[in-house]
C-alpha cells in the first residue's frame, strides 16, 4: 500500500463504532468508505451521520467491498469469530474490538485465518498504542524501577445490572473478566509476557457469569501480579507496577491516562504527562494511526499489538474463567472447545443471543455496561469513552 488514503470499512454501527469512526475522520489519512449492520436501515443511518459513501444490510456485502482495505468488527464479542472470519477470508485486513473473541479457540482460528490469506490482523488494544502507556512501558523495559516484582491493576463499574442486562447474560459473553478483566490482564502481560501460573476467585451471579474476579498471576522470575474486576462496585481503576528499585503508578482510568509518577529510591517523584497534540485520552486514533502505519509497511500484524501476545491474553481469560468456573453457551472445558451440537455462529451470521441492545444498534461507546464508564470490551449496551 502506497501512502493513499487507506479506505475503512467499518462493521456494526453501535457506539463504539460511531466513536471510532468520528476519530478516523478527523485524521488526513483515513477516509471511511463503508459501513454494515445486518440490517439496512441502522447502516444508512449511520452512513448519513458520518458521510459514508457506501450502506450495506448484511455483513457479507462490506467483507466482500474490494475498494476497502481495512474493516473495523465493532460487533459484540461473541460475533467476533464471525464477523472478523467472514472478512478475513474474503481477504479484508481487519481491526478487530477487545475482548478478541470468546475464547482461545475462536482466536486461533482467526490468526490462523489471516496467517492463510496473508492479512492484517489486529486486537484494537487501544491501550498498548497509546503514547503514555508506550512511554512507561520503555521505562519498565530500561530498568527505571529494576527488576519488576508486582503489578496491581483494578477496573470496576457500580451498576447495578439487572438480571436481562447484557453484562449478565450467559449468551452474550458477559460477567466483569472479559468485558473489563482483559485491561488489568493485558496491562499485566505488556509488562510481563505470560504467566507461569494462575489463581483466580469469583463471585458468581445465578446465571453463571462472574460479578467480580480476583487474579493472582505469577511468573518464573518471582514477578506476581494482583488483578481485579467487578460490574458490582465502582473501583479506583488504577495501576502500579513496583520493581527492585523504584515503583510506577497510574492513576484512575489507567489503561487511557494523562499521567504517571515514577518514584525511585533516592530521588524526587517524576511526573509523566500526556503530549496535548496526541488529543483526548479517551481517543482512538493511535491505534488506527497504527493499523495504517503498518499496512503501509507491508506487514500482516502489528509489533505494538502483536497476535501471539493476543493468544497469550486469550490463554490467561480462559485459564482463569476455567478456576472460577464460569463457561459459555456450547463451551465444554478451557480453551473454549465447543460440544456437539455446540453455538460457534456461523460467519455472516448473528449468534444467538445478538439482540438489542448490541453492537448493532445506536448507542454508548463499546461494549460494556450502560454509557456510565470508560470505553471497555465490544459490544452490546456499550460505554461511553471517559
Amino acid at each position: 500500500m502506497t501512502e493513499q488514503k487507506v479506505r475503512w470499512g467499518i462493521l456494526a454501527t453501535g457506539g463504539i463504532a460511531a466513536a471510532f469512526t468520528a476519530d478516523l475522520v478527523d485524521l488526513p489519512d483515513a477516509e471511511v468508505v463503508a459501513v454494515a449492520s445486518r440490517r439496512a436501515e441502522p447502516a444508512k443511518a449511520f452512513a448519513e451521520r458520518f458521510g459514508i459513501e457506501r450502506a450495506y444490510g448484511s455483513w457479507a456485502e462490506l467483507a466482500h467491498d474490494e475498494d476497502v482495505d481495512v474493516v473495523y468488527v465493532a460487533t459484540p464479542h461473541v460475533a467476533h469469530r464471525a464477523a472478523a472470519g467472514l472478512c478475513l477470508s474474503a481477504g479484508r485486513n481487519v481491526l478487530c474490538e477487545k475482548p478478541f473473541t470468546l475464547n482461545l479457540r475462536e482466536a486461533a482460528e482467526l490468526v490462523a485465518l489471516a496467517r492463510e490469506h496473508g492479512r492484517f490482523l489486529m486486537e484494537a488494544m487501544w491501550m498498548y498504542c497509546n503514547p503514555l502507556v508506550r512511554r512507561l512501558k520503555a521505562l519498565v523495559d530500561d530498568g527505571a524501577i529494576g527488576e519488576v516484582r508486582t503489578v496491581q491493576a483494578d477496573f470496576g463499574l457500580a451498576g447495578p445490572f439487572p438480571p436481562a442486562h447484557r453484562l449478565r447474560d450467559p449468551r452474550l459473553g458477559g460477567g466483569a473478566l472479559l468485558d473489563l478483566g482483559v485491561y488489568p490482564v493485558s496491562f499485566a502481560q505488556l509488562l510481563l509476557g505470560e504467566p507461569a501460573d494462575i489463581a483466580a476467585r469469583a463471585v458468581l451471579s445465578p446465571e453463571g457469569v462472574d460479578l467480580q474476579t480476583g487474579a493472582l498471576l505469577s511468573w518464573e522470575g518471582g514477578a506476581l501480579a494482583q488483578l481485579h474486576c467487578s460490574i458490582t462496585g465502582g473501583t479506583a481503576t488504577v495501576a502500579s507496577v513496583t520493581g527492585s528499585e523504584g515503583r510506577i503508578d497510574v492513576p484512575s482510568g489507567f489503561f487511557h491516562p494523562d499521567r504517571f509518577v515514577l518514584h525511585r529510591d533516592g530521588r524526587e517523584p517524576e511526573e509523566f504527562a500526556a503530549d496535548p497534540a496526541d488529543g483526548p485520552r479517551t481517543s482512538m486514533r493511535h491505534e488506527a494511526l497504527e493499523v495504517m502505519r503498518a499496512l503501509r509497511a507491508g506487514e500482516t500484524e502489528s509489533p505494538l499489538v502483536p497476535l501471539d501476545g493476543t493468544l497469550a491474553v486469550m490463554r490467561t481469560l480462559d485459564a482463569i474463567r476455567e478456576r472460577i468456573g464460569v463457561r459459555y453457551p456450547g463451551e465444554t472445558g478451557a480453551g473454549g472447545e465447543t460440544g456437539a451440537g455446540a453455538a460457534a455462529p456461523a460467519e455472516g451470521t448473528a449468534p444467538a443471543g445478538d439482540v438489542a441492545p448490541a453492537g448493532d444498534t445506536a448507542g454508548p461507546a463499546d461494549g460494556s455496561a450502560d454509557g456510565t464508564g470508560p470505553r471497555q470490551g465490544s459490544g452490546a449496551a456499550e460505554v461511553t469513552p471517559a
